[in-house]
């Protein structure tokens, strides 16, 4: 039965969501504070008053829910749950920009400005929406971060409400998150909405993972309980008889990062062994970091520690805020587990973020001391030269998750760099001016290539060279989104030089020929020359990598490359084959909601083979490409461009043939290899293209390239593989 609406019973379920909303606050909330609130909790009211959601609940729910995130989950005070309640005032009913600054100032008029989408689009089809969006949204990280942290609110409520919304927009919605918001909750130090986000963008993009995990979490949630308990009453023993006052939680590891393990690991749900952590969480007696340590021996008194798993996030916090000391230690029946170790400031910074960051910093919470915390955010993002929508939001996504090293500078100053980053980085973290004038570095007090991966404990001196340059090959060794952007800025600026001169040249060339250097020819000429853009075509000729004779040669051909140009459009635009067409005798992909027969190829990335989950992506140039749905590229496109991916369905079973390869390992007994080619060759329709299998004692291990017809009959060979006598693994990589 749907929704049915009770105009009674929905006002007053709206009056209790607004109270528990004031009674949630994390902050201290004045009457002025509550004033404000209310101001905007009767506009965000009367706004919406004739929208609904898509379950059918009245719409103002959602902006309620939002204020409540932004109020409880983030710590945020009033000026931001105001502005989270009339979030989509402005995008959605009659009310201006201008309206919210008349009626509550400027500041708030600018948060709700930044949280508007954009309305007004390029017709261009090389940009993607999305992406625009992400980049308006991620660019007011130089005016007010709260955008940014109600926005992620906004998706956090989107994202747990997401099952009323169709099957595509799930997928759409929720490759987005895991591509961007996720991403942005971890680096904001929003632990709990990231896990949960990360669980959710799960849920809806590989839906049969993420219940699989989910059942076997429930099946074993008695054994888990009973071993954290067992293993805590030995702790907590310890603990009391020195006095400390502290709590013991078990926490099941999520979902998305349980399947992350079993991808990165290759392994089952049932070899992940670290399956939960273990949480205590103190009182400081006296001296907060000591008490720490002390906690950390008491627990490894008890169960032995692993040394190479000890993170010590106290002596040097995270660039989020986070404080913690992480260790594994070998608990009961022979089981890894982690113990984190944190105060209960600690805790709190690392459940609220920011708000709790400055609370314990500053006495209060202040949201005016974003402006430091969030610097090296802010750095992503100042003089990015590119135009593109999708490299800008990859750049910025960088270093969300990257770990972090600690590097010295000559004078003892630390600094923090993602792990990976080169010494040319460490130059750019200083100062711009530095990186690109870099001409060496001296790691350790020794002269090292710019392209040396830097280690914690290293000390750099970076030399300079008003002649220096950036080069593009700078580009393929640094991995900081700032260097990035400035090499690339850098660069922009030449190429602009460069390309003035080439079309200055072009144009001078094309009417010696008697050729008008006309926006159709010169988009022609693009084509011909297999470029992008005619920046591109000038950059090229001002370097002189299209010469005289390339130039005279494409006017010689205009006329017919054109003429063949336009043939093979129309063609393409006429692929679709009407259903009676369609040969069943082959497996087929049928594209859309009409199920229209169009030509595809596969990707390289995936290599599907029929029977696959799959989807349909529209190329500029390459027509359509079928990824499979847990492709690693998946989440970027269907983020990106969710306007460019089309529902594919396969249809029949076919003849054709169509190359897998198998990694096998297992024991090494007499007989294992003739009943795996027995099983292979035993299989109608199924050959064997290549294999390799080689010994390590009592082990073997190898890999089997088969032709196969389809999913199905793959899948039937993999069960039968596994149940010869000696494998242990059997999984198709290729």
């Amino acid at each position: 039965m749907g929704y049915v609406v009770d105009t009674e019973k929905e006002n007053k379920e709206i009056t209790r969501r607004y109270k528990d909303l004031l009674k949630d606050s994390y902050q201290h909330l004045s009457d002025d504070d509550k004033k404000l609130i209310r101001k905007a909790f009767d506009i965000a009211v009367e706004a919406h008053s004739e929208q609904r959601r898509k379950s059918g609940e009245p719409y103002i729910y959602h902006p309620i829910a939002v204020a409540k995130i932004v109020a409880s989950e983030i710590g945020l005070g009033a000026v931001s749950i105001a502005a989270a309640l009339l979030h989509d005032v402005v995008e959605d009913t009659d009310y201006t920009i201008e309206d919210m600054e008349r009626l509550f100032g400027d500041k708030i008029a600018k948060i709700v400005n930044g949280l508007t989408k954009i309305s007004r689009m390029s017709k261009d089809q090389m940009v993607s929406i999305q992406a625009e969006n992400f980049r308006k949204m991620l660019l007011t990280l130089n005016d007010d971060v709260r955008v940014i942290l109600i926005k992620i609110a906004d998706r956090f409520h989107n994202m747990q409400t997401l099952g009323s919304m169709p099957a595509i927009k799930q997928v759409r919605i929720a490759s987005e998150t895991l591509y961007i918001y996720a991403p942005l909750a971890h680096r904001l130090g929003l632990f709990n909405i990231k896990t949960e986000l990360e669980d959710l963008g799960l849920k809806y993009t590989e839906p049969e993972v993420y219940k699989d995990i989910e059942t076997k979490i429930i099946e074993n949630k008695d054994n888990q309980t009973d071993y954290i308990e067992n293993f805590s009453s030995r702790i907590s023993q310890s603990l009391k008889s020195q006095g400390f006052n502290f709590e013991i939680k078990g926490r099941t590891k999520s979902i998305f990062s349980i399947r992350k393990k079993m991808r990165s690991q290759g392994v089952r749900y049932e070899e992940v062994y670290d399956k939960f952590a273990i949480r205590i969480i103190y009182e400081p007696k006296e001296d907060e970091k000591f008490d720490a340590w002390k906690i950390y021996s008491i627990v490894t008194d008890n169960f032995r520690p692993n040394p190479s798993r000890l993170r010590d996030w106290i002596s040097q916090p995270k660039t989020t805020g986070y404080e913690a000391l992480h260790i594994t230690v070998m608990g009961p029946e022979g089981r890894w587990v982690e113990v984190q170790i944190r105060s209960k400031r600690m805790n709190e910074i690392a459940e609220k973020g920011y708000a709790a960051h400055f609370k314990y910093k500053q006495g209060n919470v202040t949201e005016s001391g974003l402006e430091d915390w969030l610097n090296r955010l802010k750095d992503t993002l100042e003089n990015h030269s590119t135009n593109n929508a999708v490299d800008f939001v990859e750049d910025f996504k960088l270093n969300l998750y990257a770990k972090e090293i600690y590097v010295f500078t000559p004078k003892g100053d630390i600094k923090s760099l993602p792990k990976g980053s080169s010494a040319l980085d460490f130059a750019f973290s200083v100062h711009t001016d530095i990186g690109l004038k870099c001409r060496g570095v001296k790691v350790n007090g020794k002269l090292t290539p710019l392209d040396r991966v830097l280690n914690s404990g290293d000390q750099v001196e970076v030399m300079t060279s008003e002649n220096q340059k950036p080069s593009e090959r700078w580009l393929t060794f640094v991995v900081t989104a700032r260097a990035r952007a400035r090499i690339r800025a850098a660069l922009k600026e030449e190429e602009k030089r460069v390309a003035e001169e080439g079309r200055e040249i072009l144009k001078r060339k094309l009417k010696h020929l008697k050729f008008e250097p006309t926006d159709k020819n010169l988009g022609a000429m693009v084509s011909y020359f297999k470029l992008k853009t005619t920046f591109d075509l000038f950059y090229r000729v001002g370097v002189g990598t299209i010469d005289n004779t390339q130039i005279r040669n494409f006017v010689n051909q205009r006329t017919s490359t054109f003429a063949k140009l336009f043939r093979r459009t129309k063609q393409d635009s006429s692929k679709v084959v009407k259903k009676e067409e369609v040969n069943t005798n082959y497996d087929t992909l049928l594209f859309g909601n009409d199920n229209e027969k169009l030509e595809y190829s596969f990707a390289k990335c995936c290599t599907p083979i029929p029977g696959d989950k799959v989807f349909g992506f529209i190329t500029i140039n390459e027509g359509i490409k079928v990824h499979k749905n847990n492709c690693p590229n998946a989440i970027s496109l269907q983020s990106n461009y969710g306007y460019r991916v089309l529902k594919a369905t396969w249809v029949d079973s076919t003849k054709q043939e169509y190359k897998v390869t198998l990694s096998i390992k297992g024991e090494d007994e007499q007989g294992v290899l003739g009943n795996i080619t027995k099983i292979i060759t035993n299989n109608n329709h199924i050959n064997i293209n290549n294999i390799n299998i080689s010994g390590d004692g009592s082990l073997f291990h190898g890999k089997v390239t088969i032709t196969v017809p389809n999913k199905t009959k793959l899948s039937k060979v993999i069960n039968q593989l596994n149940g010869v006598k000696g494998v242990k693994q059997v999984k198709r990589i290729i």
